[in-house]
């Protein structure tokens, strides 16, 4: 695995090193010494698992609320997707800030999220599939978001009008 810095502090994307011979090819997606020497968790307490059915179905900008703060680690096992991480860490010069990233089940590569950003995707194929690793369990009650279209964000998701939930419609703005 190749660990990358992003524009956020903390958010890595992780290039997997592909394996392969004419069977395919194999790929390691986590390795607690290697994650250990990048700084990132070893420990997840819940992995879990989306699929999207529809192009152009947006989900997020999700997070937990304290004190279940979450780290992800995130990947696109199907499909392609358009993929925002919002910092909401009110205590760093980024809060309020977003970066966007093409997860693509063929061009495999994970992204690492710290706790108290926001993440959010727009399926760009039918029949996506997300994997989730969480370093808490997810408790409802602490769900939290913030609307996929804060016009103080700016997001520019790439298919217009996406399929959306009432719940992520409901979900209030940043401020």
């Amino acid at each position: 695995m190749i660990f990358h810095d992003t524009t956020l502090p903390g958010v890595r994307h992780i290039e997997l090193e592909l394996n392969g011979d004419e069977r395919g090819w194999l790929a390691r997606t986590f390795c607690e010494r290697e994650f250990a020497e990048a700084g990132l968790p070893i420990r997840y307490a819940q992995t879990s698992v989306t699929r999207t059915r529809l192009r152009g179905m947006l989900r997020g900008l999700h997070y937990q609320a304290a004190p279940h703060l979450e780290d992800k680690l995130i990947r696109c096992a199907r499909g392609r997707v358009f993929d925002v991480v919002l910092d909401l860490r009110t205590e760093l010069p980024s809060h309020g800030r977003w970066e966007s990233f093409e997860l693509d089940a063929e061009v495999p590569r994970m992204l690492f999220l710290p706790a108290g950003t926001a993440h959010g995707f727009q399926a760009l194929t039918d029949d996506v599939e997300m994997t989730y690793q969480m370093t808490e369990p997810y408790v409802a009650e602490l769900a939290r978001g913030v609307r996929w279209d804060d016009p103080s964000l700016g997001i520019p998701w790439p298919l217009p009008d996406p399929i959306i939930s009432q719940r992520d419609r409901d979900l209030p703005g940043l401020a």
